[in-house]
C-alpha cells in the first residue's frame, strides 16, 4: 500500500498514476488569464493577437464565473451571522472581482494598441 498525497494508505494497482500536463486550453478553462503565464505554452505563439485576446477574454470570464460561484457558496452558509470571518472572505472576493475588471482594461489597452 502506498500513501496518497494526503498521507493516507491506498492500494496500488501496479500501474503508474498518470499526471495530466497543463495545456493552454485547460489553463484558460481554469481561469488563468495572465498573458505572461499563457505565453509559457509554445502554441501561444502560433496564435494571432486576436485569438490570443479571445483566449484571455474567455479566461477572464471563466475566472469571474468561479469567483461569483464561490461568493454564492459562501453567502449560503447556514447561520452566516455566527461566522464573521466569512465577511472578510466575501470582501476578498469583491477585491478580486475589481482586480479582474482592472486587468481586463489593461490587457485590452495592450492588445488594441
Amino acid at each position: 500500500m502506498e500513501p496518497d498525497e494526503f498521507g493516507e494508505k491506498i492500494k496500488s494497482s501496479g500501474q503508474p498514476r498518470v499526471i495530466q500536463k497543463m495545456t493552454l486550453q485547460k489553463a484558460v478553462d481554469l481561469g488563468e488569464y495572465n498573458p505572461k503565464y499563457l505565453s509559457t505554452f509554445p502554441e501561444w505563439y502560433e496564435l494571432s493577437r486576436h485569438i490570443q485576446f479571445q483566449f484571455i477574454k474567455t479566461a477572464l470570464e471563466n475566472r469571474r464565473h468561479q469567483l461569483l460561484q464561490q461568493y454564492g457558496e459562501i453567502s449560503n452558509v447556514l447561520d452566516f451571522r455566527l461566522k464573521p470571518e466569512l465577511k472578510e472572505t466575501l470582501n476578498n472576493i469583491h477585491k478580486q472581482l475589481r482586480v479582474l475588471d482592472n486587468d481586463f482594461e489593461k490587457i485590452s489597452m495592450e492588445y488594441f494598441k
